[in-house]
């Protein structure tokens, strides 16, 4: 469905390039070339999500998103050339929907702006089903099943399924899933995680076409794919 699409950066080039690939895509496009300019016009024009670069002329564009998440509830995908992992973090801590880093592929972006507007469509209500070749997930239990088999699943597996499964397409950073699955009672190490994360993939996937259902975030964390 075509969406207003606020874009946020200060340089031009890339501006312009943004604009006519979401043009291309249907969406109505807005411009803001720095952090004042995109509140205001996150305020006026109430766009469905909105790509903001971090390096702004005014102000560090990481200072903006809890305003801008509080001004609506826009998906916003930072999309910017610095890749460090302490960033991305920051930036999805916040509340950023994703993270994508420049230079980026116009149609990896848009794929990641179709995941973002069907979660903000979809609000608060729980993903169905995710079908791929013979595997189906019950994303609402959560359940596998391999053909007409159900495939066991640990407490812990179906609580790292069931958050993962929350934020369907999107990353869930490591601090998030560990508070959520091992709480604050004692400190949880990343070793946990990753030994949850392998047997889940390796109980979710199977050779051939399929492609991975889990993703890793290189130091950040773990998506769980909507699509192939």
């Amino acid at each position: 469905m075509p969406a207003k699409i606020l874009v946020v950066d200060d340089d031009a080039a890339i501006r312009r390039l943004l604009r006519n690939t979401l043009l291309r895509a249907d969406h109505a496009v807005v411009e803001a070339p720095d952090a004042k300019a995109a509140l205001q016009q996150a305020g006026a024009e109430r766009p469905d999500a909105i790509l903001l670069d971090l390096g702004l002329p005014d102000r560090d564009g990481l200072s903006i998103i809890p305003l801008l998440r509080k001004q609506g509830d826009a998906a916003i995908l930072v999309v910017s050339a610095r890749d460090a992992v302490d960033e991305k973090v920051a930036a999805l801590d916040l509340g950023a929907d994703d993270f994508v880093t420049k230079p980026f592929d116009t149609d990896e972006l848009l794929a990641r702006l179709r995941v973002a507007l069907r979660h903000r469509g979809r609000a608060d209500q729980e993903p169905a089903i995710i079908r791929r070749g013979d595997l189906t997930i019950d994303l609402a239990r959560p359940m596998i099943r391999r053909g007409a088999e159900e495939i066991h699943l640990t407490r812990k597996e179906r609580e790292v399924l069931g958050v993962l499964a929350r934020h369907l397409g999107r990353v869930v950073t490591h601090q998030r899933l560990l508070t959520a699955c091992w709480g604050g009672d004692e400190e949880p190490r990343i070793e946990y995680l990753r030994i949850v994360i392998r047997n889940l993939r390796q109980k979710l996937e199977s050779p051939g076409p399929v492609g991975s259902v889990i993703a890793n975030e290189l130091g950040v964390g773990y998506r769980l794919r909507a699509e192939p």
